[in-house]
């Protein structure tokens, strides 16, 4: 009867674990997944929490040129764990390896969370795919660490010793994302959940659609708020003659159908002016190269540049350069490398990143669409046509 009793608790508590390890291990190869689509999306992420950690006498800012480096590791370990955890191997090595990395997870997600001088809007835990705020990412590990610690409490049940096999799933998963993050970095990402996506419109151009006010005026007994449009307002203002009296006003906002749908973006020429509608919502063929380090453009990058600008010209398109350099500094690459007839905008680093991870990087837009995007590894696609 005890013996009974002990096979049954044995299996109860080896189906908790097989849950738990499933639970944590699918969770860990969607989030390595995601982030191994765009390794430089998780770099750049990697340097703002650099830039955020340092002050005082502490500073990673020294570690900034390796965020690529650590990008990579990051990834490649969440993925490892995912399939060690899921394979069932290398029980007790995959069950410490998870707990350091929900304790390094959850106290830095915990600073995200109560810490708002870091500034840090999102972790980037699935890249670009989903977005959490500090707190829903803080909440989702104090999730997360429940099964971590059971898995770590029950590795040993029905333990096996595989040690060839278990070796060959870990270089297998190890090698998988290394080639895979590293393909992802020489090209584009091979799914981009970014708004510059091959395919979307980045712009509503209607000619017919006319910017539109809004004013927030709260109600001064009730406490009610209330948004008006400007007509609406008008309408308040003729049927109640108290309106001005009862109501005060609070904000006002425009709604610009215009607007690129894309968070402050903008092409700003030499004399400061916002060209981004005008030249996004452009009917002709718009080639833009961005560059959002020109001190880092390598050989390879001036070559493609030099060609697309040769393809441009071939097919009567306009080619613009956008850059966050500052224009000394474009005006030096340009001599140098036989631009200077390219015309030049300007916008913030972030921006590019986010339009594209290629330094320099090309992107085709029609009418607001998106033709195509190229590393500048692949622009001889687009060139050779």
């Amino acid at each position: 009867m005890n013996i009974q009793s002990k096979s049954s608790n044995d299996s109860t508590v080896y189906m908790l674990n097989v849950i738990a390890r499933w639970f944590v291990g699918l969770l860990f190869l969607f989030s390595s997944f995601v982030k191994g689509v765009d390794p430089l999306g998780t770099a750049f992420k990697i340097e703002e929490y650099f830039s955020a950690w340092s002050g005082g006498f502490i500073s990673f800012m020294g570690l900034m040129p390796f965020a690529s480096f650590f990008a990579m590791l990051l990834i490649t370990c969440e993925f490892l764990v995912g399939v060690l955890l899921i394979t069932n191997s290398f029980r007790r090595f995959t069950a410490w390896l998870l707990v350091a990395m929900m304790i390094f997870f959850t106290f830095s997600t915990a600073l995200d969370a109560f810490s708002p001088t870091y500034g840090i809007s999102d972790c980037g835990c699935f890249g670009d795919a989903v977005k959490l705020t500090p707190l829903q990412t803080f909440l989702k590990n104090i999730v997360l660490d429940i099964p971590t610690v059971w898995i770590l409490l029950t590795w040993h049940v029905r333990s096996k010793n595989r040690f060839t096999r278990d070796s060959i799933i870990a270089i297998a998963a190890i090698l998988a994302m290394v080639i895979f993050g590293l393909y992802n970095i020489n090209n584009e990402p091979c799914i981009d959940f970014r708004p510059w996506k091959v395919g979307n419109r980045m712009m509503n151009t209607d000619p017919t659609l006319q910017s539109e006010s809004f004013t927030t005026y709260q109600n001064k007994q009730t406490g009610e708020s209330v948004e008006l449009s400007a007509k609406e307002l008008m309408t308040r203002y003729a049927t109640e003659p108290d309106f001005e009296q009862n109501w005060e006003w609070v904000s006002s906002r425009v709604f610009d159908p215009h607007e690129i749908y894309a968070a402050g973006f903008s092409m700003l020429d030499d004399n400061n002016n916002d060209m981004a509608v005008e030249l996004i919502g452009s009917e002709d063929t718009l080639l833009i190269a961005t560059i959002h380090h020109i001190h880092k453009v390598d050989e390879d990058g001036i070559i493609a540049l030099q060609a697309a600008y040769r393809y441009a010209s071939d097919h009567n398109y306009y080619m613009v350069m956008l850059t966050s350099a500052l224009p000394e500094d474009v005006e030096s690459f340009s001599q140098q490398n036989g631009l200077t007839d390219v015309d030049w905008y300007y916008t913030d680093d972030k921006a590019i990143e986010t339009m594209i991870r290629s330094n320099p990087g090309f992107i085709m837009l029609q009418d607001a669409v998106i033709l195509g995007k190229w590393h500048y590894n692949n622009i001889t696609h687009l060139t050779k046509e």
